[in-house]
């Protein structure tokens, strides 16, 4: 039997593998070169099951959303092919790190300059998802990738969605706990675009703090994380929250906290569209081509990048 790297051989002749970069539930992933323009690639070979028959629907999802989205912000698929042993292969533009790894090795908190332009870059890309109609529903630290040039790119949409209107019910399986939106937790099945923002509230505060802001074990710890800070929401401050499936009256009556000094490390306007962000009422989140426009990212735009990869470079 063949092994996979001799598999992988077989179907990619024109690639070197250089590297093997991770593996998880979703397969594994190697850095490669191209041979035919010595470009670094990121190959990554789909996990399939082998009790059925055909290719994960997240896999074929991820490829058939990909091949419609064309943003600089946003991972770039190059290619995908199946092998003779029915093994899906994904080929992407290669990127340095994630942002998880990029945060952990700082020793300090990122310069303001520095966070101002990756959240710019970030809202970039998922607004421009949002506006061909894609939730990404799986946004974290992990999942946000950083080229070698200080370039972010919104990665993994293996759980991404593309919607229309009316609404109609989705899985409440996704998204990383820690970056889950309250909505959700609560069992709200009706979720849009809003939750993405607030998975995107979570890694702004991540990216000021150096850590992440709501830090849960389980889904009702999850909550509890969010209430402490937000406070508990009740009928007032969001209308039908108590008609939610997993509301409970019982829940803890949580005062909310000043934003300000839960995360001192922003200035006021930081403060403020952050707190748009983390809106416990979904209906009430800015919206990625509003957050764009919030006075915090002032004067933050495509051509203000070079700066922040100079100090990106330095810092690595």
């Amino acid at each position: 039997m063949k092994t996979c790297i001799e598999v992988d051989q077989v179907l990619f002749e024109k690639y070197q593998k250089l590297a093997k970069l991770g593996e998880g539930t979703y397969g594994i992933v190697y850095k490669a070169k191209d041979l035919t323009n010595d470009e670094i690639v990121a190959i990554k070979k789909v996990k399939t099951d082998n009790n059925s028959e055909g290719l994960p629907s997240t896999a074929m999802r991820e490829i058939s959303l990909l091949k419609e989205l064309s943003h600089p912000n946003v991972i770039r698929l190059k290619d995908a092919d199946i092998d003779s042993n029915s093994k899906l292969f994904m080929i992407f533009e290669y990127a340095e790190c994630d942002l998880k790894k990029f945060l952990n090795r700082q020793k300090k908190v990122l310069p303001q300059e520095m966070i101002k332009s990756f959240l710019y870059q970030m809202l970039s890309g998922l607004c421009y998802c949002h506006s061909h109609r894609v939730i990404h529903r799986d946004l974290k630290p992990q999942n946000v990738l950083i080229d070698r040039n200080g370039i972010l790119k919104l990665g993994d949409f293996g759980l991404a969605r593309a919607f229309g209107f009316p609404i109609v019910p989705l899985t409440h399986e996704v998204v990383t706990l820690w970056y889950r939106a309250p909505e959700i937790l609560l069992g709200q099945s009706t979720y849009s675009l809003p939750v993405d923002m607030w998975s995107m509230g979570c890694i702004f505060a991540e990216m000021a703090q150096g850590k992440a802001l709501f830090m849960g074990d389980s889904e009702i710890g999850q909550l509890f994380k969010i209430f402490r800070v937000l406070g508990t929401p009740n009928e007032t401050v969001w209308p039908g929250v108590s008609l939610l499936k997993d509301y409970k009256k019982t829940f803890p009556n949580w005062k909310p906290q000043l934003l300000g000094q839960v995360i001192p490390n922003l200035d006021s306007l930081g403060i403020d569209l952050l707190a748009k962000m983390i809106m416990l009422v979904p209906e009430k989140r800015i919206t990625a081509k509003a957050a764009l426009m919030h006075p915090y990212l002032a004067g933050v735009d495509e051509k203000s990048s070079l700066a922040i990869i100079n100090i990106f470079k330095s810092n690595n």
